[in-house]
């Protein structure tokens, strides 16, 4: 259980900030942008939240449950991706249920004909712009992938994640027929 009695305590000060192991880093380390990309995809699935409604609402609120995981994941540094009592670790069991709410929403949806500009409804374009953050966060993650050891299990979390946005986003759009579908050379 989390208990924030105080918000600041002035150790970042440094320009550091703390990892789950208790050692420092720099706050403009690889793994800090990866972390502080997380968090901002998932301040983005919060705006989102706030204008769905049924299954997409419940969707991106327990996504945001595991883009809390994610993040302690990504704090978390090593290469042993075990989780235990006290180590959080995205597991395979959290990138199959994105998987399996992609397939229930795709079956909802009519083959794509062309590309599809972010767009549309509200609901549609926040899911968008939440995307194209998970997009950041996925290109972050895989930049500390290349000189630190990174979960496998969330890395295949945050791309399904994106994957699913636009889904959802599709979704939103009136189960497609709502999308606005981008017509190549259409302004030359």
């Amino acid at each position: 259980m989390v208990k924030l009695n105080k918000i600041y305590t002035r150790t970042g000060d440094d320009g550091t900030t703390g990892l789950v192991d208790g050692s420092r880093l720099p706050k403009h380390a690889a793994r800090m942008q990866a972390v502080g990309d997380v968090d901002e995809v998932n301040a983005s699935l919060g705006l989102a939240a706030a204008a769905a409604t049924g299954d997409l609402k419940g969707d991106l609120v327990r996504l945001q449950n595991d883009l809390f995981d994610l993040g302690a994941d990504l704090a978390t540094p090593g290469d042993d991706f075990e989780p235990s009592e006290m180590v959080l670790r995205i597991v395979p069991a959290q990138v199959d249920w994105v998987e399996k709410r992609i397939d229930a929403l795709n079956e909802r949806l009519e083959p794509l004909t062309s590309f599809v500009l972010p767009g549309g409804s509200e609901l549609a374009a926040r899911l968008h712009q939440a995307r194209t953050v998970a997009r950041r966060a996925e290109r972050s993650m895989t930049a500390l992938a290349a000189v630190e050891p990174v979960n496998p299990a969330a890395l295949a979390f945050v791309n399904r994640l994106s994957d699913y946005l636009f889904t959802a986003a599709r979704i939103a759009n009136d189960e497609g027929r709502g999308d606005v579908l981008w017509t190549p050379g259409a302004n030359r």
